[in-house]
């Protein structure tokens, strides 16, 4: 086991860059090295009083900087690929992506490859899978205390007014944001799998309902899993006017177990020991992104040093990705699907919004 303290940067510096800087100062074995955003004001509010530099050009960041390790790509989920890639190729060094991670399943293939070529890692970020909730049951099921599943429906009622969607060109965008199934329903479709196992066929609907978007704002769907389990996927952001729900469910032969709260971290129901709710339950109201943040930083060094592998690798979170794109196929087809195809939509390449985001390399026309 290594001691190596890593030196950790972020590149794009929106609200949740605030939530990864206070993750990685609380974490042994890391240092909060660098922030790097378009606009320098986005970076420099997670300084904190810090000695810590500020940059708007990551290349200009890693040229400076090469004692960077780790680089957090915080940018539009569309554009995580091409900065990923770059930032790889460019200066070897390991990738944490948030969610989704990237829009296409083979972007994420491709990027794992990449690291590895170069003895580095991709870390996807799921952190939902952390919460209490979540793990005792997923625990639950692997223990057969629920029984066989039979049903596991996700509701995701949320409100999103048109003026969300204008805070930024990329939001509502195919090329660098997905709709609600991908920007505000993505943790649970991940939740599928990792409690539901792998999916079958999915048959769903998608519509543009409560905003003048590119994208879907509600999806249905009726899902088959493998192991012969189905489900329900409600997922829609044309809630008004507050948020409601935002919930998954297991219903097993032997009992039910509810996961709900702002981010599937309150266990409403759990049949096997009803006492339960209240400890595998977390308050998540002064930060809607909860703890997992903080395990996972935890785990990638754990990773890094020799330790116990990173739960959510490329591989795991390619499948959830394909997951993500069969509802897409889905509806573009009319049809029933089977996880393994991409959208001709989501995260489509040639968008010119993307320009907005690109940063040029040095001596770059």
């Amino acid at each position: 086991m290594s001691d190596q303290t890593y030196n950790v940067a972020l590149v794009g510096c929106g609200r949740i860059a605030g939530h990864h800087c206070r993750a990685i100062r609380a974490t042994p074995g890391l240092r909060l090295a660098a922030l790097c955003d378009l606009k320098p004001e986005a970076a420099e509010q997670w300084i904190e009083g810090d000695d810590i530099p500020v940059f708007t050009n990551y290349h200009d960041m890693l040229n400076t900087l090469p004692e960077i390790d780790i680089v957090a790509v915080i940018t539009p989920s569309g554009m995580h690929a091409e900065h990923g890639a770059e930032i790889i190729e460019g200066y070897g060094k390991h990738l944490i992506l948030e969610k989704p991670t990237v829009l296409r399943f083979s972007d994420l293939h491709r990027l794992d490859e990449m690291a590895r070529a170069k003895g580095r890692r991709v870390f996807p970020v799921y952190q939902n899978r952390y919460n209490k909730a979540v793990v005792r049951t997923r625990q639950a099921i692997k223990a057969g205390e629920l029984g066989d599943p039979r049903v596991i429906t996700v509701r995701v009622r949320w409100c999103r007014p048109q003026r969300y969607y204008d805070l930024a060109p990329w939001r509502g965008t195919y090329a660098l944001d997905g709709g609600a199934l991908t920007n505000q329903g993505i943790h649970h479709m991940d939740l599928l799998r990792h409690l539901g196992g792998e999916v079958k066929r999915v048959n769903a609907q998608m519509r543009t309902l409560g905003a003048d978007i590119e994208v879907e704002d509600t999806v249905t769907a009726v899902i088959e899993f493998e192991s012969g389990a189905v489900g329900t996927v409600e997922v829609t952001t044309a809630a008004r006017p507050i948020d409601y729900e935002a919930s998954i469910s297991v219903l097993g032969s032997e009992g039910c177990a509810q996961i709900g709260g702002i981010a599937v971290n309150e266990l409403q129901i759990f049949t096997p020991d009803p006492d339960a709710c209240t400890e595998h339950s977390e308050d998540f109201s002064d930060c809607v992104y909860g703890n997992g943040h903080y395990r996972l930083y935890e785990d990638m060094v754990t990773d890094l040093n020799g330790g116990a592998p990173y739960p959510m690798g490329a591989e795991e979170t390619a499948k959830t990705l394909a997951l993500l794109h069969a509802f897409y196929v889905s509806d573009e087809k009319g049809d029933w699907v089977s996880p393994g195809e991409e959208s001709i939509r989501l995260g489509r390449t040639g968008d010119p919004v993307a320009d907005l985001y690109r940063t040029p390399a040095p001596g770059a026309a």
